[in-house]
């Protein structure tokens, strides 16, 4: 790495979810290296069981307009990862926070039907960020906690690298709502489990959601500190 590029910190402190995109192509050697620098992330056991599917152009699209008019015609949500029935109310309520942030900053009113579907269906589209990569790993490690714990530390790694290089990104499971029309357009092999896609691609400075930043649980709330003189 070179003096170039920000100092961790900055990335980390800095770095926030993109959810409007520049209409601009993100070149493939630029992405290959963002994966590389990724790929450094731990693994547990050295598993290294992640896989990326990157996607761009005409199978973007068709995912995105699979993915879109499945939802809207009521199919059931098929994606691969295990998930609550219903969120414990504490996570749900960050949940909310974040949706009264963003519905805030792109000015969708609490009874806009239209502003809130609008929004959903952008999230079932991407976020119509010209790169999705779809992050998988080994069918024959299903049912294991090593394998989200990898896909989760390499997505985390992948975001951060974006960054750095001045892309924008969000981690998005909506993309993924139709997991059959993402395996078919991004050409998943069957010995792979869909875990999470990525929506990659130049911030657009205007959209006024780029600017809102989550807020965080404290230290206070977080950690105990065990063995330590108080």
């Amino acid at each position: 790495m070179t003096d170039s590029h920000p100092r961790y910190d900055d990335v980390v402190l800095g770095r926030r979810s993109i959810r409007g995109f520049l209409d601009k192509p993100v070149a493939r050697e630029l992405i290959a290296e963002i994966i590389e620098i990724a790929m450094r992330a731990p693994s547990s056991f050295n598993n290294q069981c992640w896989n990326f599917s990157v996607v761009t152009g005409e199978p973007l699209d068709a995912i995105r307009k699979g993915n879109t008019e499945g939802i809207l015609a009521g199919k059931p949500d098929s994606r691969e990862f295990r998930r609550f029935d219903k969120v414990p109310d504490e996570h749900r309520g960050r949940q909310i926070e974040i949706a009264k942030q963003l519905f805030g900053a792109m000015g969708i009113e609490r009874d806009d039907k239209e502003g809130r579907q609008d929004w959903v269906l952008r999230g079932f589209r991407q976020f119509d960020a010209p790169v999705s990569i779809v992050v998988t790993y080994d069918r024959v490690l299903l049912g294991s906690d090593i394998a989200p714990f990898d896909c989760g530390a390499v997505t985390n790694a992948l975001v951060n690298a974006a960054w750095s290089r001045g892309l924008g990104c969000v981690i998005n499971s909506q993309g993924i709502m139709q997991s059959p029309v993402v395996r078919e357009h991004a050409r998943i092999p069957e010995d792979q489990i869909i875990m999470i896609c990525v929506a990659m691609g130049w911030p657009d400075e205007d959209f006024p959601a780029n600017a809102v930043v989550s807020n965080r649980k404290s230290v206070d709330r977080s950690v105990r500190f065990v063995g330590f003189e108080d």
